[in-house]
């Protein structure tokens, strides 16, 4: 026979197997008849501030978790019942305490929300936020968060924050739309992510991935005392932000209140500046890839103004440092600042502000709605700087966009064995673009120039000046050089003109009928000295004066050369002096026999010797002003030029 003692174990596990088993058939019903129907409503509604609807029958299930399965699920606006919903989602899956329950309580500790659709509408400062409770024990805690912080703002009682539990949320596949022009539109998609916050007054977490603008976007952040950013004091926080497009982060300080602010170390990188300024609408047009960027700075501000300290930039692989401002306190946002680089590439930074070429050799149009997005005033220098082919020192430059008005200007630097300003304005009007583009280019290399500026023909080597003054209407660099008016002048001095063989361009001339220039671009010609003026309307460049000397031997050119089609209509002249003709003896006279006297004369008959007076010189013969000239002209186009001989003068002509 058992003893008592194991008579009583197996009468107690029994008992506790009945219990167990009724617990398990219990838990539904009353899950089902006091839960579902009386409480999780309730309790979403307490918790969030909203009011909660619950379509369909929800759905209890004991194992493995004790859960319900609720569909149709909407939160809206107590004050507004004609308001879309803040929150719906299909489906929503809530795990609960099965203690609890039994109790006739609700316990959360993890929701998981299916496909919810989350409303998102204008707040301040242009931000899209869900809309604000009107209540609920989220709010209340926020509320009772920010007497502490206003009792002491430097450093709150964090004892007092309310210290319920919370749980966590999750979210799969989801949405974010807002109502635009009327309209409702998606600004994310495919959203899935986490809240995890186990109480109110612990840390917190959130992790998140959709498709924002077409991106795949993933956004981390967490904070060891989230509610007093909630509730408007400051306390430490790290968010992230990893796209194709751009990465951003940020760790330190801040808050969320009406007079947020934050002050901590920032990083921001991007494959293409102009890909990045595109996706985050900054009033940049698509276009070609320039280059990555990233910048380091610690940075501090609040909702009216950033500033960025201590910054190290890298523009296409090129270190830099700097400090920028940016203030939102104007109608525009305004940036400034200053930025040094040992090499940069100029070429790249503007193309940030024009979109790409149809073709390779073609030029780009130009994108001026930057300046419809914010005002510009940054200060440039580099030790070194490229601007395509272009080599710079010492460069200083500035970028400013103010009112429609865009100027960026070189204000000096070494170029070509010289010195070269240069400026780019564009004046955005009512009636269209307005671009002028000035170029001063002192004691600088011709060769050099030459080269850089892709002009191989006739091109003078000496050190001179270039100027430059272009202005013009249109939407394109094409279309601008196509209208444009100006002027061009050049002078230089002692070197050569190049690809140019002179007496086998005369031995052409003489011989007539038209030829390549391309044939007689064998050689160069040693000058004394060029120079070149001409006037430019609506894009056609009429050469008033365009000489070279060599020697007594001078070049000229004059005519048009249109912009529109590339081609040639010139008249031009080689101008060489008459050979000096030879000198002709003077007649010497028969010379006289000592002791004699010329015929005609009479002697007293002593012996003499007659010496004739000496030759007067003769007349220096000086060549003629006009000389030997071989005139022409010049067509085709600038790849291929062709020359037709007109006629050869000479000097009694």
């Amino acid at each position: 026979m058992p003893s008592p003692l194991i008579w009583r174990a197996i009468w107690a596990v029994s008992i506790a197997v009945i219990v167990a088993v009724l617990a398990f058939v219990a838990v539904p019903y009353f899950a089902s008849n006091r839960i579902v129907r009386d409480r999780i409503a309730w309790e979403m509604s307490a918790w969030s501030g909203f009011r909660v609807t619950i379509e369909g029958t929800p759905e209890i299930s004991i194992w493995p978790q004790f859960r319900a399965t609720l569909s149709g699920v909407t939160l809206s606006k107590w004050s507004d019942d004609k308001a879309p919903p803040v929150m719906q989602a299909e489906r929503v899956d809530i795990d609960l305490s099965a203690m609890a329950a039994l109790r006739g309580d609700v316990v959360f500790s993890g929701v998981q929300l299916i496909k919810p659709v989350f409303r998102i509408e204008p707040a301040e400062h242009g931000l899209l936020l869900p809309a604000a409770p009107s209540g609920g024990r989220v709010a209340r805690a926020i509320n009772a968060a920010k007497e502490s912080v206003k009792a002491n703002p430097d450093k709150p009682n964090t004892v007092r924050l309310p210290t319920e539990g919370f749980g966590s949320i999750e979210f799969r596949d989801g949405r974010v739309v807002s109502s635009i022009d009327g309209a409702e539109e998606d600004v994310v998609t495919g959203l899935s992510g986490m809240v995890d916050w186990e109480a109110l007054n612990t840390s917190g977490s959130l992790s998140a991935s959709g498709t924002w603008r077409g991106e795949t976007v993933s956004v981390e952040a967490n904070s060891p005392q989230p509610m007093l950013l909630f509730a408007g004091g400051a306390a430490p926080f790290t968010v992230s932000l990893k796209a194709p497009p751009a990465n951003l982060s940020f760790e330190g300080n801040g808050n969320f209140s009406g007079k947020s602010f934050f002050d901590g170390q920032a990083k921001f990188s991007a494959s293409s500046l102009r890909r990045a300024l595109w996706w985050l609408r900054a009033g940049i047009a698509p276009g070609a890839t320039t280059g990555p960027v990233s910048v380091s700075s610690k940075v501090s501000g609040n909702a009216d103004r950033i500033k960025f300290d201590n910054a190290e930039i890298t523009v296409d692989k090129n270190p830099g440092t700097g400090a920028l401002d940016l203030s939102f306190t104007d109608a525009l946002p305004v940036i400034s600042g200053t930025m040094a680089f040992d090499t940069v590439n100029l070429a790249a930074l503007l193309a940030a502000f024009t979109t790409t070429a149809a073709a390779p050799g073609d030029l780009d149009s130009i994108d001026t709605s930057f300046a419809d997005r914010f005002n510009l005033d940054l200060r440039l220098s580099a030790a070194h700087a490229t601007a395509g082919p272009i080599q710079l020192a010492d460069v200083a430059a500035t970028a400013q966009v103010k009112n429609g008005l865009a100027v960026f200007d070189i204000s000096d630097a070494g170029a070509f064995g010289g010195n070269i300003q240069a400026s780019l304005r564009f004046d955005l009007r009512p009636e269209g673009t307005q671009v002028e583009m000035k170029l001063l280019a002192s004691d600088i290399n011709g060769a050099e120039f030459t080269s850089a500026a892709g002009m191989t023909r006739l091109m003078p080597t000496g050190t001179g000046t270039v100027s430059l003054i272009l202005k013009g209407p249109g939407k394109s660099w094409n279309s601008i050089l196509q209208n444009a008016d100006g002027s061009v002048s050049a002078t230089f001095g002692p070197g050569n003109l190049t690809a140019l063989n002179l007496p086998s361009f005369l031995k052409h001339a003489e011989e007539g009928g038209f030829f390549a220039l391309d044939e007689v671009a064998d050689g160069t010609l040693p000058i004394d000295g060029a120079e070149l003026k001409a006037s430019v309307a609506k894009g056609v460049a009429r050469i008033d004066r365009a000489e070279a000397k060599s020697g007594q031997t001078k070049i000229w050119l004059s005519g048009i050369v249109p912009y529109a089609g590339r081609g040639l209509a010139l008249s031009g002249g080689v101008i060489q002096p008459t050979p000096a003709a030879q000198p002709t003896p003077p007649v010497q006279p028969a010379p006289t026999q000592p002791g004699t006297v010329p015929d005609g004369q009479t002697g007293t008959g002593q012996t003499t010797s007659a010496t004739p007076p000496p030759a007067a010189p003769p007349e220096p013969t000086t060549p003629s002003n006009k000389g030997n000239e071989a005139t022409f002209f010049v067509g085709g186009t600038w790849t291929t030029p062709f020359v037709s001989p007109i006629a050869r003068r000479k000097p009694s002509e």
